[in-house]
């Protein structure tokens, strides 16, 4: 995988620092600690721009190695370079290709530390059904799924239980759906 900031050594001490002071001065509260190197970290609900950021910040506070899957747009110039240092990798969403299993394989054959952070949604906008690629990237991978969360009502973010899948897609879904029941996006009319 290539260098992100997360992996830039001065540059993730220094974040590290200013993501606490600034999520502490906005009155958020980090929870969680991650119990595995490598996994399929999901972020739900997902219904603002505000959420990347607010990821990020965690992400530095809990000492995630994030790579994160965002729409091709987020990656035109002159943001491009920078949206891939952020640990983004560009998906054509309309196009049929092998995402899931490109993103297992990069995710087993990966060396060290590395989270794939998806929101389940694929969209900021309110949704009724999930989409399921987050939980076969983990099951082809042989990794954990590790659920995150960002509860703007409560201003909290953090990690929540790892689920390991089962392979019966379903019957997990309704585990990890009750899981973030509870959560409130920034916009609860899209949660």
């Amino acid at each position: 995988m290539p260098r992100t900031l997360f992996t830039t050594p001065l540059v993730n001490t220094l974040l590290r620092g200013l993501s606490r002071l600034l999520l502490r001065l906005a009155g958020w509260r980090v929870e969680g600690s991650l119990a595995v190197d490598k996994c399929v970290l999901i972020a739900a609900p997902h219904t603002s721009n505000w959420d990347l950021p607010l990821t990020l910040m965690t992400a530095f506070v809990l000492d995630l190695r994030l790579h994160w899957l965002g729409k091709h747009t987020l990656f035109r110039p002159p943001f491009g370079a920078l949206m891939r240092w952020l640990g983004g990798i560009a998906v054509q969403r309309h196009q049929k290709n092998n995402l899931v299993a490109d993103s297992a394989q990069a995710l087993r054959e990966a060396e060290g530390r590395l989270q794939l952070i998806i929101p389940p949604e694929g969209t900021r906008d309110k949704v009724t059904v999930w989409k399921s690629g987050f939980y076969w990237i983990a099951h082809g991978a042989g990794v954990p799924i590790q659920l995150a969360y960002m509860d703007y009502a409560q201003r909290r973010a953090g990690l929540g239980p790892l689920i390991q899948p089962s392979g019966d897609y379903e019957r997990d879904l309704i585990t990890i759906r009750a899981f973030y029941a509870p959560f409130m996006g920034r916009h609860a009319d899209k949660t």
